[in-house]
């Protein structure tokens, strides 16, 4: 399995996939959270990361690190096509960005949705800590040593 960073070459069909996830997941476009997907470069590339999952030359997941701060990065945007899940492609995605994250910031933090349990199941066996719920979003952070 090969993570590779973005490259622009698949800057429409990253915002494609993302968006037809969301949308499989029951969430719609939201311009004023999904704005990052019109330039991944200057909305990720300059002090964090973007990362792509490619199967037969097509985006089939993404994981992402987004600047906050000289200190904090929020991990974002992890998806896997549907037809791809359970075969570990999420963890790889995941622990990707976050390897990213300790070696470049001492704190980082990552939201989602209250209904998937999977993930927040996964994100505190990894050592972050729930520090709010809000209008079914859950947040946490992590803080690296």
């Amino acid at each position: 399995m090969s993570i590779l960073p973005f490259s622009p070459e698949y800057a429409a069909q990253v915002k494609e996939f993302v968006l037809s996830v969301l949308s499989e997941e029951g969430f719609d476009y939201d311009p004023l959270k999904d704005y990052d997907l019109d330039d991944i470069k200057c909305n990720y590339l300059s002090e964090g990361a973007f990362f792509l999952y490619l199967r037969d030359g097509t985006v089939a997941g993404t994981s992402a690190v987004k600047h906050i701060d000289r200190e904090v990065c929020e991990i974002k945007r992890l998806y896997v096509d549907k037809k791809f899940r359970g075969q570990g492609i999420g963890f790889a995605l995941f622990f990707k960005a976050l390897d990213f994250a300790s070696e470049n910031y001492s704190l980082v933090k990552l939201k989602t949705d209250k209904s998937l349990k999977k993930a927040i199941s996964i994100y505190l066996q990894c050592g972050f800590v729930k520090v709010k719920e809000e209008k079914g979003t859950v947040y946490f952070e992590k803080t690296f040593e």
